[in-house]
């Protein structure tokens, strides 16, 4: 099969159960026979298993990333871009398509951060990430939002803490016990990193809109519960103290221009803080030079080859598919309606079998229910 080689280098098959699960089901299935799907999840190794599961099941695969002439550009391993050029699978960016390079006559795109929202898919979309759903928001197309239920907490909790420490790591910052971590949001991603660095013997505290923890994306109990400090980001004062003290400071809110002006003026001030982005937005602001920034304020993760490691990815990559398959089958009754518009939740049962299935068959499973506790 398809980038097999390089597939069963990397990785032991415990690493990517749900994928393989999908791969098992569909090579005899076939659901993508004769779909033309664009799949724009970040171009990195750990997103080759992904591709091989679609191809199992007979998709026309199109790989696709914002090429940053219109927006944000995503981040991707120009290595793997190659790799995947040369298996005769056509890569193309948003531009290709704006300008008529490439023919926008997609039956599914299973998009990531809303980089082809532009497009108009015969089925519907797929979207990745919390961040992407506000491009969504007033499509007329039907769109599962992967990001919405409990799987994505696998990889947002667990495993992009995990890629924001092996990036510092990698920067040649290992010593952070003792020393003070700001985490600005605290969501699923944010959540993650200071836990994290609890488990590091880090001081860690977040800024975050306190009003807000009844959502189903706020984890100030989960924080609460594990000593993280939780400052109000509307309370100047706090925001200040706790910005002027760190060591460490990280956002992760996913929306642009998330600092205050009380969090910019502090983080100006305090020259040793190794600031850092987890976003896909600029979520410091043009008030705050890239230089200031790791990676130039791209999400600090995506500077790693694999930048979240794909034993956390696994679940969320294969509901991003699975969902795919799903509203090939829900697109539209006899008379041609299709079965909702705008932003889904996914169906609890296949969220569910996914979720079982990496727990009892995955590497991480221990670590999952700890999470879910």
């Amino acid at each position: 099969m398809i980038f097999s080689e390089v597939i069963n280098e990397a990785y032991d098959p415990r690493e990517y159960p749900a994928l393989s699960l999908l791969a098992d089901y569909w090579i005899s299935l076939r659901p993508f026979e004769g779909v033309k799907v664009l799949a724009a999840t970040p171009i990195f190794r750990n997103t080759l298993v992904q591709y091989q599961a679609l191809l199992a099941g007979g998709a026309d695969l199109y790989v696709g990333y914002a090429s940053g002439k219109n927006g944000a550009a995503m981040p991707c391993d120009r290595k793997i871009v190659s790799l995947i050029q040369e298996s005769g699978i056509p890569v193309v960016t948003d531009e290709d398509i704006r300008n008529g390079k490439v023919a926008d006559d997609f039956d599914l795109i299973l998009d990531c951060a809303g980089q082809f929202s532009f497009c108009h898919p015969k089925k519907g979309f797929v979207e990745l990430t919390r961040s992407g759903v506000q491009f969504f928001e007033k499509s007329e197309h039907p769109v599962y939002v992967a990001d919405s239920g409990i799987v994505k907490r696998i990889e947002t909790v667990l495993g992009t803490g995990d890629g924001y420490f092996r990036a510092l790591e990698k920067l040649g910052y290992s010593c952070f016990e003792g020393k003070n971590l700001v985490v600005i949001g605290s969501g699923k991603v944010g959540c993650g990193i200071a836990l994290q660095g609890v488990r590091r013997g880090m001081n860690a505290c977040t800024i975050t809109n306190t009003g807000n923890e009844n959502s189903s994306t706020d984890f100030s109990h989960v924080l609460r519960n594990n000593d993280v400090r939780i400052v109000s980001y509307l309370d100047d004062v706090s925001v200040t103290a706790a910005v002027s003290k760190a060591d460490f400071l990280v956002t992760a809110t996913g929306v642009k221009n998330a600092l205050t002006w009380a969090a910019i003026s502090a983080l100006m001030a305090n020259s040793r803080v190794v600031a850092a982005n987890m976003g896909v937005e600029d979520e410091f602001g043009e008030m705050v030079a890239k230089g200031r920034v790791l990676n130039a304020k791209a999400p600090l993760n995506f500077m790693l080859d694999e930048p979240t490691h794909l034993k956390y990815i696994d679940a969320s990559l294969a509901l991003h598919a699975a969902l795919g398959k799903r509203l090939l089958c829900d697109f539209a009754d006899a008379d041609g309606n299709v079965p909702f518009k705008g932003p889904q939740d996914p169906p609890e049962e296949l969220e569910q079998k996914l979720l079982m299935t990496t727990i009892q068959n995955g590497a991480i499973g221990a670590e999952i229910c700890d999470m879910m506790r």
